[in-house]
């Protein structure tokens, strides 16, 4: 496997990787949004992704994020204002709703989302990457998740 090319990035970025998930899902669906919501920023923001590991074998594994992912919770208004902070600020963000539950594949996930105005999405999950202080404005009014 071919080594990816990274710009460098500071021992303690500027940016912030904030995930925030709904307070009364289920464990199994806090995980399974938190996993989708973070695949997002992966895909979009390349230079968040550090280079594969290598065990002392020589066996390759992924890369991961090279900075700490903070995970967040808050009620379903708490996590709909973040929704519009993070909009008015332009910071690109991953959303799950509750619809997404229902469905089984990528095409009827996207229209799902789709079919819904950004103020009535029923949301239970988003990622957001960001300057610091943007994401912490975001973030207001959810408790890191336990």
């Amino acid at each position: 496997m071919a080594s990816m090319v990274t710009e460098p990035i500071p021992d303690r970025p500027d940016t912030k990787i904030a995930v925030l998930l709904r307070d009364d899902l289920l464990t199994w669906q806090r995980l399974n949004v938190c996993a989708f919501v973070v695949s997002g920023l992966a895909t979009s923001r390349p230079h968040l992704v550090g280079e594969p590991y290598l065990d002392a074998d020589g066996n390759e594994y992924l890369p991961m994020f090279r900075q700490p992912v903070l995970v967040f919770e808050g009620s379903k208004e708490t996590l709909s204002a973040a929704h519009g902070r993070a909009l008015s600020r332009g910071l690109r963000l991953s959303v799950f709703t509750a619809d997404l539950f229902a469905t089984g594949n990528d095409t009827d996930n996207r229209a799902a989302v789709r079919a819904v105005p950004a103020a009535t999405l029923d949301l239970v999950g988003l990622a957001v990457h960001g300057p610091r202080n943007a994401v912490d404005k975001v973030c207001k009014g959810t408790r890191m998740h336990p």
